[in-house]
Order: C-alpha cells, then structure tokens, then sequence
C-alpha cells in the first residue's frame, strides 16, 4: 500500500487544476457579462449630460455616425475596447476548458485506475 499516499497526493493535485479551471472559466463568463453590459446598455458622455444608446441598438446605420456631427458618444465607448474584452476572454475560457479537462481526466482515471487495482486484488 505505499502507492497510496501517492494516489492522493496526485487526486489532489488533479482537484486543485480543476479548480482553477473552473475560476478560469468564471473569470471568462464575467468577461462576457462586461462584454454585454458594454454592447447592451445606453450610457453617459463623460462631461455632458447626454445620455447615449448602446452601441448595438443606435438607430443609425452605425454607432459612430456622430463622430462626425460633433457627438461625444462614439470616443467614449469605441469598438476597441469591446473587443478587447471579448478577445481576452477567449484565451482565459481556452485555458481554463483545458485545465479544467485535464483535472477532470486525471482525477476520473486515478479513480479507475484505483477500482481496477481492487477489482484484481480481491479477484486473487
């Protein structure tokens, strides 16, 4: 029986990768959450008491239209800075979807590897 305190510590190890898989991957879902809040909500000018539509439901034919009429709403939500919460949350959920596989996986086969080791000794 000296394999198992190897077998926990190694269990152990694969809960603690699947833990921070799953932190990961909320950690992606809240930046999704920003990412909408950003997109779906009408907002403020910084300086001026006008209140702005959300970026994706302007009437306009594009929510940077009143760049050019002199509107203050366009530089202060621009689209670079939606998609780069949206592109930073897809290396952190990739990340995560593998860590958190890859605990899972080796937790799942410790298991196995376990029951199968039992099933053979008490076959014996």
């Amino acid at each position: 029986m000296r394999s198992l305190p190897y077998d926990i510590e190694f269990r152990s190890r694969a809960r603690r990768v699947q833990a921070w898989g799953v932190g990961l991957l909320a950690l992606s879902s809240l930046l999704w959450v920003w990412f909408g809040v950003l997109l779906l909500t009408p907002y403020d000018a910084d300086g001026t008491s006008y209140e702005c539509e959300a970026r994706l439901f302007t009437d306009r034919s594009t929510a940077n239209e009143g760049l050019g009429n002199g509107s203050w709403c366009p530089a202060e939500r621009d689209w670079p800075e939606l998609i780069a919460v949206l592109g930073l949350s897809v290396p952190v959920s990739v990340v995560g979807a593998v860590l958190f596989t890859s605990g899972t996986v080796s937790n799942r086969m410790s298991e196995h590897l376990a029951e199968v080791t039992r099933l053979n000794e008490a076959k014996a």
